[in-house]
């Protein structure tokens, strides 16, 4: 299975040298729209070189998002595993694909995500524009292939010609993947109670008990704030978190072959942790309680399990604010922005 995991990424890597220019990155603000603005105490958004934000190339982004011509049976699109009022997320533990198969891993969120420095849980992915294609050819998920898509696409007209205004070429897996990734990246979010608190002025934005879980949170004696750091909540870090004493997946390890990446994931954001439920790499818990509780007992014994992770003898009232100060995290403008939904 890993020998074949690793074919897949290797032929990833060729259909990107093939189809896309090399990474060179360029650092913009965008203030012109509002679909790009940067909320405050947030660093500028990356775009990769060829791929800067325009208004046609997020058109298009969002029409191919929605549309469920991406997968074998045309019956599953990317926002049937990334629902809008859901952050971006799925309900249910492992999404269904293409044939009612279930995925092997939660579908995360994609608040942010332009923000990411790479993709997918075990982080085997480089780029955003790269991160379509793992989903398109996987038999659980749209059970295809990036060409065949092309044909399906160039029967209509109207995406033809959105190709040619939107990158001044033939609709391609270059247009695919690269128009998808622009309208990703437009899914910023910074602007929930905690924002409002923090950078906006409004001294009124976070109750009592969120401001004592956030002194919580950012204390060591949970330690939250070290693998939760920064302006999205997390530092994009590979961690084990003591779920279980044995893994069905080896995580990290299956692209690394490094014993010491075994069951190790990639650390997520915390915004809008409120509605991306439920959590862990394979959705096996459904509730922020119980998240809390998980790390309150200090989680299972393992190996590779982050120092950090260990009892923390939390009373009743600190859970609760612990839980309350997650709750500030959640942008309701973000998840009801009418841009964003179909």
């Amino acid at each position: 299975m890993y020998f074949k995991k690793a074919a897949i990424f290797g032929l990833l890597s060729l259909v990107y040298c093939c189809f896309f220019s090399c990474s060179n990155i360029s650092y913009l603000v965008f203030e012109e729209n509002k679909l790009m603005e940067i909320p405050s105490g947030f660093p500028s958004i990356v775009f990769s070189e060829g791929n800067e934000y325009t208004k046609s190339r997020w058109k298009l982004g969002k029409r191919l998002f929605y549309d469920p011509i991406l997968s074998l049976n045309n019956t599953i699109s990317c926002s049937s595993c990334h629902k809008s009022e859901n952050a971006f997320s799925d309900v249910i533990p492992l999404s269904l694909g293409d044939g009612n198969v279930f995925g092997r891993s939660n579908a995360p969120t994609l608040t942010n995500i332009g923000y990411n420095p790479y993709f997918t849980r075990a982080g085997g992915v480089p780029t955003l524009e790269m991160q379509i294609l793992v989903p398109i050819q996987e038999h659980d998920e749209f059970n295809t292939n990036i060409l065949d898509i092309v044909d399906k696409l160039r029967l209509d007209s109207t995406y033809t010609k959105q190709a040619r205004i939107a990158y001044n070429r033939e609709l391609d897996p270059y247009v695919i993947t690269r128009a998808i990734a622009n309208f990703e990246r437009s899914l910023i979010s910074g602007n929930s109670d905690y924002d409002k608190f923090h950078f906006q002025n409004k001294l009124n934005a976070m109750t009592k008990s969120q401001q004592r879980g956030e002194l919580l949170f950012n204390s060591e004696r949970t330690n939250c704030f070290q693998c939760h750091s920064g302006f999205n909540f997390t530092n994009y870090a590979f961690e084990n978190n003591g779920l279980y004493t044995n893994y069905a997946d080896p995580g990290r390890m299956k692209l690394t072959k490094e014993e010491n990446d075994k069951a190790k994931f990639k650390v997520p954001t915390l915004r809008n942790i409120e509605l991306s439920a439920p959590y862990m790499h394979d959705g096996s818990i459904n509730t922020l309680a119980e998240i809390i509780n998980h790390y309150n007992s200090g989680g299972q014994v393992h190996k590779s399990k982050n120092v950090f992770i260990k009892p923390l003898g939390l009373n009743e009232l600190e859970k609760a604010d612990l839980l309350a100060f997650l709750y500030s995290l959640t942008d309701k403008n973000f998840v009801n922005n009418k841009k964003f939904k179909k």
